[in-house]
Order: structure tokens, then C-alpha cells, then sequence
């Protein structure tokens, strides 16, 4: 049947299982609109209030669903305000399909108003980019884009289509099956698995380290089953909570800069530390030269260009790690590690987490957070101490419940994110945690909630300074705090009202449950602003480029001042 390029793009979207998508609309994308309102029916489209926010509402889509997300911008600024929301869901390995329309093919290359070579600054940031000059190319070039994105390690796709494509007339062919692509299925013998098996069964304190490739893969089964095997502790990454559960006794927090000093100095005394779906990023792992200088390393991934990237490792698998812990589980006798997994209790009694529990802190407002949700609910956020105290203080047992920007650190990616997972399940708690300075970036977003009624909770830990900037002034440059103090006039409550949103503020402890139940409980997109100490830091830390065992708290910082 005949077809415009417009009406192939939507056709397109179709059959990929597309139904809802995020964008804003402009001159050189209008005819693809034009055709999404024929089939408005089919296709429910969200204009967000930025183009950022719409390519971030599409990574939370894609996040919590493990679904491609889609969004859409036009030419020039609209192209370019799409790039931070591509280039986090290219550092976290999210799967999204980016369409922009560019000036028509004669103005290409001449400076025209609005054009920009969008697939060529996209490039470093995207798996694949295409730009489409023959609408004959249009349909093949859309499922390549989705299949790319969507199979071996996920990730950003942009295609770009000049508005002439979106108006040629074509013959349209419906798919009839989804080819696979190179670089699929099994890519390790049994021989890798066996030699692995022996590795683990020559070791007498094995650890496990569960990143981000373990959600993705939907590993969550195999792991818990390949844990309970090995009697083995572990420890997680940002981006791999809830792969594993929090409540396991076997789960000992996350490693890194922020993370439990059981997890950091537990790895630092194992003889074999177990990477699965991991990349050995540097805050995880500290000094590379001095990370489980004790331990033999084996790294189970997907991307081979991960493998020996960042260490060095014994022996690896490259593989789905899902389909990687079938095999290994199903050759792997029972074991156990009694008086490992026995120091490891002893340490996780020795260095739990704690707060002042005394007055108003963020850790106090997540505690209570996890307990009204029952740790159900999809927990957004966006960067800094409160994204910390989010990992640390919310407990996750099950994968696709934290959705947050790991790799890129995007300050102002939580609120659209959270409105796209909102839209995924909206029958599901969706609560965002912001800083203050985080939510001015993309507050505009509140509209868009309003605008739809999509009840997201957005809890703003407001302590008037971009507080992980300051923990860093603070303890490594001599208190200069150069423009990180943000104390002025804007009432985050009235702005959020002023954007459609009920809004409550907390100054106090006994304010906290009340609250979040409110919120909870509204059935409208709802601000909570927590109005907490400027100068409330997170623990554990690990200083820049230092061994993850050097761990310090509150406490450790204290004595090592007065000993100065």
C-alpha cells in the first residue's frame, strides 16, 4: 500500500508494540504529528514541557517497563535538547529510539534556520544513528533502530528523517518477522562455564558483585538461586538494585564511594570476587590499583568491550547473564561458606548505617518512605547525597524499582523519568527524590503531571545548597563553599501549586509520616518539600582515589580531625 514517510513512522511504531510516546512537536516534524493524530487512538502521545523531559520520560518508561522507550523531537534546539536525556540512557544501557525530523533534504548542509547535524553530534552517545534521506529506506531503517536498541547490550538509537522523507509517497510492505541481528545468543562454550565452576569451588571466601546488566537481563531468578547455591555474600551497584533482595541475609549494601563499609572492606578481603553484568566504574571501584588485590576476578558481561577495560580479571564469560547463571546453576554442586559468610555477619553488625535520628534528615524521610510503601514502590531520583541516602536507607527487592541516572549523573532527570514510569504502571507507588538544586533544573516538568494527572509524589530534600558539591568544599577544600549556596527567595510549595500540584512542606521529624501519607494518598501529582540541616553529609564515603576499605563515617572523621 501506498504511504507517506509520516505515515511509515507511525506505522512503524506500531508494529513494534509502541503505545505511548513522549515529545514535543515543531516545523520539521509536523507531518509525523499529522499522523499520529490520525491514530491518537492507538498511539498516546505526552507533550512534555522540554524536550529533556520528554527523552527523560521515555528512559523512565523504558527503565521500569524493559521496553523501548520513544521519543520525538523536531530540527535544530528540539534535536539538541534530546541529547543529555540520549547520552544518560546510553551510560545506564537503556533501550530508546529517538526521532528527530531535520530540514529538507536541499537545505541540508547550507546553515538553514533550525538545522543541525544531530546524528553527528549524537554519534559518541548513541549505539547507532541514521539519518534518512530515501523515504524507500524509511521502514527498514525504523526496525533496525528498535532492534538495535533494543537486543545485546540495550541503548540509545537516533533516526533522523528530513521533513521532504515525511512527505514522500512510498510502497509500505507490513513486516512480517523480526529478523535477528548479529551479535545475539550464546556467545561461551560449557568449557567457559566449567572452568568458572572450578575457580568457584577453589574458593574459600568468594564475593559477589551485582551490577546494572543483572536488572537488564532479568536475571533476578538465576541470581537468587545461584546465591542460595554458593553461600555467597553480596553487594550491589546503583544500577543493579533490586536485581538481588535487599532483605536477603546474604546482602551486605552497595560497594563504592557511598557504600556500606561491610561491602567495601568484605571485597577488599575476599579470594574471589564474582562481577556479574558489571563495568568496574570509578566510584565503585576506587584505586584501581589497590581494588581486591587479594582476590582472583571473574567478570560475567554482555559487551566484551567492557572485559579488562577497567581491571584486569582472571577469567571471564561474555554473555546474557541470565542465560550465564542457568548454565552455571545447573552444574554447580551445593556449597557452603560458614565461617566467611560468618565474619561478613559479623561485620554487618559491626558497621551498620546510621543517622541522627534526632531531627529532620533525608535517611529519616526514606526510612519512613520504605515502610508506608513496603518497599513496593518505583523509587526515581535524581543526583547527589539524596540519590545516596535513597540507595543506602530504601530497601529494594525486586529489579526495575530504582530508576536512576548511574553513569551520567544528570541532575534534573528524576521528575520526567518518574512521570514516565508513572505512565508505565500507573496503578504503582512512583515517587521521585530530589535535591533542591536537582529540581530547579526541570521543575517545568510539574506541568506536564498536572497537565496529565499523572500523580507522581516529588520529595525535594531542600537544604538550600547543592549538597554533594558542598560535602566535597567541606572535606576537601578548606570550607570554600564557591557557588554552591543556593539560599534564596523561590518557594519550591508555591511554585508547585503555581504549576497545578498540591504541595506540603516539613520542617520537623513528627511531620514526616503524616505527610507522606498525604502524598501517598492524594491521587494528584504532589510536592513534599523537606526542609533539612545545610550541612548533613553521607556516609560512608571514600575519598577520591583512595582504596574502597579506606571507608570513613561521621565518627572515623572525627577522631582522624582531632588526631590531626
Amino acid at each position: 500500500m501506498k504511504m507517506t514517510g509520516a505515515e511509515i513512522v507511525v506505522a512503524c511504531l506500531l508494529e513494534q508494540g509502541v503505545d505511548t510516546i513522549f515529545g514535543y512537536p515543531g516545523g520539521a516534524i509536523l507531518n509525523v504529528y499529522d499522523a499520529l493524530y490520525k491514530h491518537r487512538d492507538q498511539i498516546t502521545h505526552y507533550l512534555s514541557s522540554h524536550e529533556q523531559g520528554a527523552a527523560h520520560m521515555a528512559d523512565g518508561y523504558a527503565r521500569a517497563t524493559g521496553k523501548v522507550g520513544v521519543c520525538l523531537a523536531t530540527s535544530g534546539p528540539g534535536a539538541t535538547n534530546l541529547v543529555t536525556g540520549i547520552a544518560t540512557a546510553y551510560m545506564d544501557s537503556v533501550p530508546l529510539v529517538a526521532i528527530t525530523c531535520n530540514v529538507t533534504l536541499p537545505l541540508l548542509g547550507k546553515d538553514s534556520f533550525q538545522e543541525v547535524d544531530i546524528a553527528g553530534i549524537s554519534m559518541p552517545i548513541t549505539k547507532h544513528g541514521y539519518i534518512v534521506k530515501n523515504v524507500d529506506d524509511l521502514a527498514s531503517t525504523i526496525r533496525k533502530a528498535f532492534r538495535i536498541a533494543s537486543t545485546g547490550r540495550p541503548g540509545p538509537v537516533l533516526v533522523d528523517i528530513p521533513k521532504d522523507v515525511t512527505g514522500a509517497v512510498t510502497e509500505y510492505a507490513p513486516m512480517t518477522h523480526n529478523r535477528r541481528i548479529l551479535g545475539e545468543g550464546r556467545r561461551y562454550s560449557d568449557e567457559d562455564i566449567d572452568r568458572v565452576i572450578e575457580m568457584i569451588k577453589a574458593s574459600k571466601r568468594p564475593y559477589l558483585y551485582v551490577g546494572g546488566g543483572a536488572v537488564i537481563s532479568g536475571a533476578s531468578e538465576e541470581l537468587k538461586k545461584f546465591v542460595e547455591r554458593i553461600d555467597v555474600p553480596v553487594c550491589d551497584t546503583l544500577m543493579g538494585k533490586g536485581a538481588f533482595d535487599g532483605h536477603d541475609p546474604h546482602y551486605t549494601g552497595m560497594i563504592g564511594m557511598h557504600g556500606t563499609k561491610t561491602s567495601n572492606l568484605g571485597v577488599s578481603k575476599c579470594d574471589l570476587l564474582i562481577a556479574m553484568g558489571a563495568r568496574f566504574t570509578d566510584r565503585v571501584i576506587g584505586n584501581p590499583n589497590k581494588f581486591a588485590t587479594g582476590a582472583k576476578i571473574i567478570h560475567i558481561d554482555i559487551d566484551p568491550a567492557e572485559i579488562n577495560k577497567n581491571i584486569k580479571v582472571d577469567d571471564y564469560i561474555i554473555g546474557n547473564l541470565r542465560e550465564v547463571l542457568h548454565d552455571l546453576n545447573a552444574k554447580l554442586e551445593p556449597m557452603k561458606h560458614t565461617e566467611w559468610m560468618k565474619q561478613i555477619g559479623e561485620m554487618k553488625v559491626k558497621y551498620p548505617l546510621f543517622y541522627d535520628k534526632s531531627r529532620l534528615t533525608g535517611p529519616m524521610v526514606i526510612e519512613a518512605l520504605d515502610k508506608l510503601t513496603k518497599g513496593d514502590a518505583i523509587i526515581v531520583t535524581d543526583v547527589g547525597q539524596h540519590q545516596m541516602w535513597a540507595a543506602q536507607y530504601y530497601i529494594y527487592s525486586r529489579p526495575r524499582t530504582l530508576l536512576s541516572s548511574g553513569g551520567l549523573g544528570t541532575m534534573g532527570y528524576g521528575l520526567g523519568a518518574a512521570i514516565g514510569a508513572k505512565i508505565a504502571f500507573p496503578k504503582r507507588q512512583v515517587i521521585n527524590i530530589a535535591g533542591d538544586g536537582c529540581f530547579r533544573m526541570n521543575m517545568n516538568e510539574l506541568a506536564t503531571a498536572s497537565r496529565y494527572n499523572v500523580p507522581v509524589v516529588e520529595i525535594i530534600i531542600d537544604n538550600r545548597v547543592l549538597g554533594m558539591v558542598r560535602q566535597w568544599q567541606t572535606l576537601y577544600y578548606g570550607e570554600r563553599y564557591s557557588a554552591t549556596v543556593i539560599e534564596d527567595k523561590v518557594d519550591y510549595c508555591k511554585v508547585a501549586e503555581g504549576l497545578g500540584c498540591m504541595a506540603i512542606r516539613i520542617t520537623e521529624p513528627s511531620e514526616v509520616e503524616p505527610a507522606l501519607k498525604k502524598a501517598l494518598s492524594s491521587g494528584v501529582p504532589t510536592v513534599i518539600d523537606v526542609v533539612i540541616e545545610e550541612d548533613d553529609k553521607v556516609f560512608p564515603m571514600v575519598s577520591p582515589g583512595a582504596p574502597i576499605e579506606k571507608a570513613f563515617d561521621a565518627s572515623d572523621l572525627e577522631a582522624m580531625n582531632q588526631n590531626a
